[in-house]
């Protein structure tokens, strides 16, 4: 069974044969992540003093770093004021010529991974750093007419995208959004209900209509919402940190959305105890998983930015190999 049945079989609950997975080399590695190339846009970190460089991303936020590889925090929103809402341009993400490279990624027969086109979220994620985020919150309760205005110009863009990538042939597309804190979704979730989910349930329609599925990352609490999301369309969360809503209560969920998750990243890689990782990566197979799917064993990318000696994450690929054996 090559990995993009894998992963197609793991997200429809169709009995893949072993756990899909995305490790580094020489482990498995079931995706491939593909990205639209935006025509006449290229980022570039200038200096501009006291050690700070800047740079303006593709929707007009500035950013800002002290360091030289984080992506740094955006300083300035490209909607400062709510005056300039009919005169802000959006990006041309949906045009087709962006989409040269997933065509060609998609139209390699040598690539037998399950294919991922990367969004750059959905509307809150975009929305938010245009207003920056403790600003964008109050505006949920004292601007809601103009958010609402903002988030559905933003919407129509992502669905004219996601169609761009259907057409590129695509599997899957895959946006981050964080929308929890460590202890609960950052908002009422029936504020999100009423805001957001419409969009949700919109975009995962478009989706869906053109045989795409959607994956979706958030990091903190978001465990009030997950049958939100699960009603709206979502196919997959992936979440680096899966204690946080504990591995049993997501266990509850199976059978009806999957599950992408490495060993948590913040509590149980860090005890750096062999042990532990195993029993984790087992429970998560076992629990999230198993012969009928449901799990996807994920690796957090970057060891550096969690304090991590790569080796433990390699116990874990392994452990997650050990027990991902169905058949």
């Amino acid at each position: 069974m090559r990995s993009r049945e894998i992963v197609r079989r793991t997200l429809e609950f169709d009995r893949p044969e072993r756990v899909a997975a995305s490790f580094p080399e020489p482990y498995w590695h079931d995706v491939c992540h593909v990205h639209y190339d935006l025509v006449g846009y290229h980022p570039v970190w200038r200096d501009v003093g006291g050690g700070w460089q800047q740079y303006v991303d593709e929707w007009g936020n500035t950013w800002a770093r002290l360091d030289r590889t984080s992506k740094g925090e955006s300083t300035r929103g490209a909607l400062e004021d709510w005056g300039q809402l009919d005169d802000l341009r959006l990006p041309d993400l949906a045009n087709p010529a962006n989409f040269i490279p997933v065509r060609e990624a998609c139209a390699d027969p040598s690539n037998e991974r399950f294919r991922i086109g990367g969004l750059p979220g959905f509307p809150f994620n975009i929305a938010r750093y245009m207003r920056r985020l403790e600003v964008f919150l109050m505006d949920l309760l004292l601007e809601p007419e103009r958010v609402a205005t903002l988030l559905r110009r933003i919407e129509d863009l992502l669905a004219e995208t996601i169609v761009q990538y259907a057409r590129a042939g695509v599997d899957a597309v895959m946006f981050p959004e964080d929308w929890g804190t460590q202890n609960a979704l950052m908002i009422h979730p029936d504020t999100w209900r009423s805001v957001f989910k419409p969009g949700f349930r919109r975009l995962c329609a478009v989706a869906h209509d053109h045989g795409v599925k959607v994956l979706m990352h958030s990091c903190g609490k978001i465990t009030a919402i997950i049958p939100d999301l699960i009603e709206a369309g979502i196919d997959l969360l992936q979440f680096d940190q899966p204690t946080l809503h504990g591995i049993d209560v997501l266990g509850r969920f199976h059978g009806q959305i999957t599950f992408w998750c490495p060993v948590d990243i913040q509590k149980t890689l860090q005890t750096q105890d062999e042990a532990a990782i195993v029993a984790e990566a087992r429970a998560l197979i076992e629990t999230l998983g198993g012969p009928d799917g449901g799990f996807v064993a994920g690796y957090y990318q970057d060891n550096v930015s969690i304090g991590l000696d790569p080796h433990w994450q390699d116990v874990a690929c392994r452990a997650f190999m050990q027990y991902g054996r169905y058949r």
